[in-house]
């Protein structure tokens, strides 16, 4: 009598244990369908390292939404862009941001952070398209 209540107690939990684990990765599927509608546009990716950013120049289109992030590989760094009617600042505390860039141009990104002795020199351009 005993072996059967122990075994149909352990067939229960076993029901529940992949009833928990069911729900979580469905919960996992959820936050990523939903992360990638997010993500849906353009992505900017910034990579300060002393005193340059890894390119010259960026490029994206106007008119559609853009994840501007920054990646520091080297130092500490803080990036201003003033593009139009949008104002970007990214930093350590704030690596990225969503925004549209609505008005085609040309514009500077700096780091407004001091961060050495070629500080001055670590500039860049952000072409909108």
């Amino acid at each position: 009598m005993q072996k059967w209540i122990f075994f149909v107690l352990f067939i229960l939990a076993g029901v529940l244990g992949l009833g928990v684990l069911f729900q979580d990765i469905s919960g996992r599927q959820e936050a990523r369908e939903a992360e990638a509608a997010a993500s849906k546009g353009q992505q900017l990716k910034i990579i300060a390292s002393n005193w340059q950013f890894d390119q010259k120049d960026y490029t994206i289109k106007s008119g559609e939404p853009t994840k501007v992030s920054l990646m520091l590989k080297e130092g500490v760094h803080a990036v201003h862009i003033k593009a139009g009617g949008v104002e970007i600042k990214l930093d350590k505390e704030n690596p990225s941001q969503q925004v549209t860039f609505d008005a085609p141009g040309t514009y500077d990104i700096e780091c407004v952070l001091p961060c050495g002795e070629g500080h001055a020199n670590m500039k860049s351009k952000l072409v909108v398209q």
